[in-house]
């Protein structure tokens, strides 16, 4: 067997135990109970050092190092396991289950913290989590030669730095505070329809949201649609979990997270088999993820085309009198708000805007935890011009840094404006694809991104799928012509 070989099979074994610590994450949120929290976080430290131990391996060292590539693929395969090896071996096994324990157990009390509005109860875990975390970051930044934020980020999304991010987010805190009050004041002088009051019953919600997610090409045979308290999209690439939360009061909630998440999983269902359990056939980061889910989300549910197919079908559904113009309404309601996963397109990437900023102080150490509360509430303002009532509708409102996951939430805003620049390049290549989405049909648009995202996996870079696909790199004016396409005209 040649050395190139035996990685792959060393990596094929990293990848199930890496899939077995999502199934039980999975089941820590949907499924697992109460009592069971202490134990799981044990488990997924214990897989998480063993895949850190086969990681770090000094045969995987060796058989980088003699490995011949004959593909492309294969270069840029072993490119990120030299990569993946650098980030083992720079950090200590039990950094990393204690990086795992801090996360799960601060997350276990950081749900009672937000259900009582209590930040105190919460701090000295979130403390302990940021210590971890800036102790690995700062390892990881010298191993790879980045600013230890870059090297967070990195796990993330590769390619983009804080700089360009920073960058980017600049650019659109300019154009919001312009476009921002305009589409205000165009919504406040127009007639607006509204939905029809509920109740829209949760089984028929969950038999809508089945039927649309399966005509967007999710293969429930290989996928499960389950409850929890925060939607997400989980599982493996053959054994999808997505989960939804309903409310009898809004039909349109579930509907488009479940939407939303399928567009998580036809990223996973058709990355390339011939990689499958390999780097080079995951995904191409969280960036480009979040591109895909808000590609189907945003840019198509929410698009004229195919609310004009979905206002008749919510009227059989439910037998209520379901218009276009009353889910443009719903689904297309500028207002600011304190919540970010309830927030519209236009002012969500504020609300990543002040993660980022806050994320990076509290890494180095220029914000105190004890002052996180106080420091969101007067970014919150100076972004948004509101000031959150209380710490759950703050601080305490997002799973990510209480689960040690810093450097994230930049992938969301980079993935709306990907999204944004992939549709422009779908239209031009799909002239009816609006007829298509009319009818329901979401297979040209699915087609088109499975040749020019999906299949390509990690074989290239999130800008260099762009690139490929659109003609440039990421350009932030194509998300900010959406909008103003559709919020200000």
């Amino acid at each position: 067997m040649t050395a190139y070989a035996r990685l792959r099979q060393k990596f094929v074994r990293i990848a199930c135990l890496n899939e077995a610590s999502a199934m039980l994450g999975w089941d820590a949120a949907a499924m697992m109970p109460e009592g069971g929290a202490e134990a799981r976080g044990e488990q997924l430290a214990t897989l998480a050092g063993l895949s850190h131990e086969f990681l770090s391996a000094p045969d995987i060292a060796e058989d980088i190092a003699a490995a011949q590539p004959e593909t492309d693929w294969d270069e840029a395969n072993l490119v990120l396991m030299r990569e993946a090896h650098i980030r083992a071996t720079a950090l200590p096994r039990d950094l990393v289950e204690a990086g795992v324990r801090a996360g799960r157990a601060c997350e276990t009390i950081w749900r009672v913290a937000r259900k009582e509005n209590d930040f105190a109860a919460v701090r000295e875990a979130l403390g302990e989590v940021i210590s971890l975390t800036r102790e690995s970051a700062k390892i990881l930044g010298e191993a790879l030669g980045l600013a230890p934020y870059d090297a967070l980020m990195s796990q993330y999304q590769r390619g983009v730095t804080s700089a360009d991010a920073a960058a980017i987010f600049a650019r659109y805190e300019v154009f919001l505070k312009d476009a921002l009050p305009r589409a205000e004041a165009l919504q406040a002088a127009r007639e607006h329809e509204t939905l029809p009051p509920g109740p829209y019953p949760e089984a028929a919600q969950e038999a809508l949201a089945r039927q649309l997610a399966a005509a967007a090409g999710l293969k429930f045979s290989n996928a499960r649609l389950d409850r929890s308290a925060h939607p997400f999209c989980g599982g493996t690439p053959t054994d999808i979990r997505i989960t939804t939360r309903y409310d009898e009061s809004d039909v349109c909630s579930a509907l488009t997270g479940v939407l939303h998440e399928t567009g998580h999983a036809l990223y996973e269902q058709n990355l390339p088999a011939a990689f499958s359990r390999q780097p080079v056939g995951e995904a191409a980061g969280m960036a480009m993820h979040e591109s895909q889910s808000l590609i189907i989300e945003m840019q198509a549910v929410r698009g004229d085309a195919f609310l004009s197919y979905l206002a008749p079908i919510l009227s059989g559904s439910f037998g209520k009198p379901v218009t276009v113009g009353g889910l443009k309404r719903r689904l297309r309601h500028v207002q600011r708000s304190f919540i970010r996963v309830e927030a519209d397109e236009m002012t969500y990437p504020a609300h990543v805007l002040l993660r980022f900023r806050l994320e990076q102080a509290l890494l180095s150490g220029d914000l105190a935890v004890a002052d996180l509360p106080g420091a969101w509430n007067e970014g919150f303002a100076a972004l948004l011009g509101i000031t959150p009532p209380d710490d759950a509708r703050g601080c305490l409102q997002d799973i990510h840094w209480y689960d040690g996951a810093i450097g994230y939430f930049p992938s969301y805003t980079l993935g709306a404006m990907a999204a944004a620049q992939l549709m422009a390049a779908a239209r031009r290549a799909l002239p009816e694809l609006d007829e298509h989405l009319a009818r329901g049909d979401f297979s040209p648009l699915t087609d088109w991104l499975a040749r020019h995202v999906h299949g390509l996996g990690a074989s290239l870079g999130y800008n260099e799928i762009l690139t490929a696909a659109t003609g440039e790199a990421l350009n932030p004016a194509h998300f900010e012509a959406h909008l103003t396409a559709r919020y200000l005209t």
